[in-house]
């Protein structure tokens, strides 16, 4: 596994974790279909919740969040609606930023920053 990809995975688990915290039940991690790729989808009481996750050491060189530009949001969004299909949900676009830090071989996550309705 390349390190971009255990970082990645490492962020997904931290906010799959913080979302659960928080009393959303995940209900799918790594969502791919044709259309596109969906980090994690979860419920929010009756509201599903699709939530793209981004991994940083800092803030640095822009917020994490800031990378989850309009050509991406319309790539989740139509993923997400591949995924409904043709039933009558609410749905909600959230962004899970995860900050973090090595010690030694270890990831461990310094802040998550969880952006309701982030885009639409």
């Amino acid at each position: 596994m390349t390190e971009k990809r255990q970082i990645g995975d490492f962020g997904e688990s931290a906010a799959a974790a913080y979302l659960e915290k928080k009393g959303l039940k995940i209900l799918k991690r790594n969502y791919y279909c044709r259309v596109g790729e969906i980090d994690i989808i979860a419920a929010d009481g009756d509201t599903v919740v699709f939530v793209e996750v981004k991994t940083r050491r800092s803030a640095r060189f822009g917020r994490a969040s800031e990378f989850v530009d309009w050509k991406k949001q319309q790539r989740i969004i139509k993923t997400a609606l591949y995924y409904i299909g043709s039933a009558d949900r609410a749905i909600r676009f959230d962004v899970v930023e995860v900050y973090y830090h090595e010690v030694g071989e270890n990831l461990v996550a310094d802040s998550i920053n969880h952006i309701e309705n982030a885009f639409s």
